[in-house]
């Protein structure tokens, strides 16, 4: 059975933040795999570290707690299937984790868990030379330059002259009364 620490350190959470996402309409995981050597206090660490995140937005204190209980419970459940990696988790829970019945949670925790204690695979090799989509020297045409079909050109200098003076309105040309 895998012993689940829990996360306590902020830069802990930051960096969990920066690695692989997982998310389901009752948690979003966020995790990384830890470095090998990586100490924490002093000590090499080692299995994983799990951290629980409940906002504000979720509810109040009582609901935000309750659900984070059922959390730790699913924590519990699925310790023995949890993968065996040196690994930090952040799960960031939201409201339908409150009523969700205790297999999804569950369910979604275990899928969460190899999600992002998954190790990333090795990068596709590109081909030598440009980038994918580069074209040979001519700059990359932005949306700002092409004119938008049935729009005004662009006002001249002759035209400043005729537009109304800022005395008055533009839907009548009565004075605005400064």
């Amino acid at each position: 059975m895998a012993t689940i620490e829990r996360l306590r350190r902020r830069a802990d959470f930051l960096a969990a933040a920066d690695g692989r996402r997982f998310h389901t309409e009752r948690m979003t995981a966020q995790g990384r795999i830890r470095e090998p050597g990586e100490l924490r206090d002093g000590v090499p660490a080692t299995g994983l570290h799990l951290g629980f995140t409940i906002t504000k937005r979720v509810g109040h204190a009582t609901e935000r707690n309750r659900i984070r209980r059922r959390l730790r419970e699913a924590v519990d459940a699925v310790a023995e299937d949890a993968p065996v990696i040196a690994a930090d988790i952040v799960l960031i829970a939201r409201r339908p984790a409150l009523s969700a019945p205790f297999e999804t949670l569950k369910d979604d925790l275990r899928r969460a868990l190899s999600a992002v204690t998954r190790p990333r695979g090795p990068k596709p090799e590109r081909p030598q030379g440009r980038a994918p989509g580069a074209r040979g020297g001519q700059p990359t045409p932005t949306r700002r330059d092409e004119p938008r079909p049935g729009a005004r050109p662009a006002a001249t200098e002759a035209d400043a002259a005729r537009l109304p003076s800022s005395q008055t309105h533009a839907c009548d040309g009565s004075s605005d009364g400064q």
